[in-house]
């Protein structure tokens, strides 16, 4: 038990300052586009949601590979090697003269960000079934805690350029391959490695093989891909519309970002721990969905600082969805499929993360400024909600399924 705990907190700290990473330089991008660039907000909007079309577009091909990489060769050194690419991939957008370097950081980027298929294969591996909610929860809450603090670095770093929070973030790569290079041990057991099949290291191919194992999984694994769509709204065009409805700052989205993940990370960490075992997860995924809807309404109506902060805290409780219907996927294959699973999810988030992004600055400039069909720049979190109505429906549907099967079912 020590050792286990031992390895959690490790992939803790990894995830925690990789999201520490990520995060420092949300305040600052979208100056940083409209400087290089020479663009308005919502021209900015748009080109940042094609940065995060190709971010996702690799990592739906990659994630699926560094998954299937890591049933062969184990989750460490597939960690460690992420890890030391982010860091230069940082220093690359730190450095850049002009846009399309940006855009070149974003797509390697991409690649590197894939490695969370084998952080949540680690986690698998090293949690008895009936605790994995409550552990990808605990790397949640590592997102969350990166949420808090590196978006609040970020907008204090941006006060001394538009730049700084990039070194500071490949500092902080380094740092973290450095500290998993002296620290981490392999989860995998050579027992439960498998061949790496070229054939299998992409989303179709790993869909079909998991469906095989469970039809329950299909059903989680397209509620995630839906859900991802609606939460990807936040990194997509979150700072653009707090630019554009409240008159934000970098220090102040870098604030608000701050608090976005301080609620993530609560509900996560202590949330999954204490709470949503008593609830199950039927109803832990359907507060989930209702708090994310009703703080997209907030959002539209918000008047104030105070009004907007209460629509944040409101939806934080969206921290229930994503561990929830993962500790059921994960349950439903067996051990030498971990990663392919997370591989297999991520790349399926990643659809949604490809489509979300252009739509949602889309829907932002039909909604803002000149020539807007009406002027509600909360639009994009609107239609979110939508798709996380669908994402219960989803959720809802294999849940059912997984009465028939031989693994514990959830509470109803």
């Amino acid at each position: 038990m020590d050792q286990q705990r031992a390895s959690i907190g490790i992939v803790f700290a990894v995830v925690l300052i990789d999201m520490l990473g990520f995060g420092i330089v949300m305040p600052v991008l979208p100056g940083l586009i409209m400087e290089l660039g020479h663009l308005t907000v919502d021209a900015a909007a748009v080109w940042a949601g094609w940065l995060g079309a190709g971010y996702a577009t690799l990592q739906f091909i990659f994630a699926p590979i560094i998954g299937n990489l890591s049933d062969r060769f184990g989750r460490r050194p597939v960690l460690l090697a992420s890890l030391v690419a982010f860091g230069i991939d940082y220093l690359v957008m730190w450095l850049a003269p002009g846009l399309w370097w940006l855009v070149l950081g974003r797509l390697v980027a991409g690649i590197t960000g894939a490695s969370w298929s084998a952080a949540y294969a680690f986690i698998a591996d090293v949690s008895p079934p009936e605790k994995r909610a409550a552990n990808f929860g605990l790397m949640g809450m590592a997102f969350g805690l990166g949420f808090i603090f590196g978006p609040v670095l970020g907008g204090l770093l941006g006060t001394l350029g538009p730049r700084v929070p990039f070194l500071a973030a490949a500092l902080m790569a380094f740092a973290n391959a450095a500290l998993g290079w002296f620290i981490l041990k392999e989860s995998l057991t050579p027992e439960h490695r498998r061949p790496f099949e070229l054939a299998r290291a992409n989303a179709f191919a790993a869909f079909r093989a998991l469906r095989h194992q469970s039809g329950a999984v299909a059903w989680f694994i397209a509620a995630t891909g839906f859900w991802m769509l609606a939460h990807v709204v936040y990194p997509a065009i979150w700072s653009y519309v707090a630019i554009a409805a409240w008159n934000y700052d970098s220090k102040a989205i870098g604030l608000a970002l701050g608090v976005v993940g301080l609620s993530s990370a609560l509900v996560q960490g202590l949330g999954l721990r204490f709470i949503a075992p008593r609830l199950g997860e039927r109803l832990a995924v359907t507060i989930g969905v209702a708090s994310f809807a009703l703080s997209a309404v907030l959002y539209t109506l918000a008047g104030s600082t105070s009004a907007i902060y209460v629509a944040i805290l409101v939806g934080g409780l969206q921290g229930f969805i994503s561990p929830s219907i993962s500790a059921l996927a994960s349950r439903a294959i067996d051990a030498k499929s971990q990663g392919e699973l997370q591989g297999a999810t991520q790349a399926i988030g990643s659809i949604a993360s490809i489509v979300g992004p252009p739509l949602y600055s889309a829907v932002f400039m039909r909604f803002h400024g000149p020539g807007a069909l009406a002027q509600v720049p909360t639009m994009p979190f609107l239609l979110a909600a939508l798709f996380s109505l669908v994402t219960l429906l989803l959720f809802l549907r294999g849940l059912a399924l997984t009465k028939n099967q031989a693994y514990p079912s959830a509470r109803s």
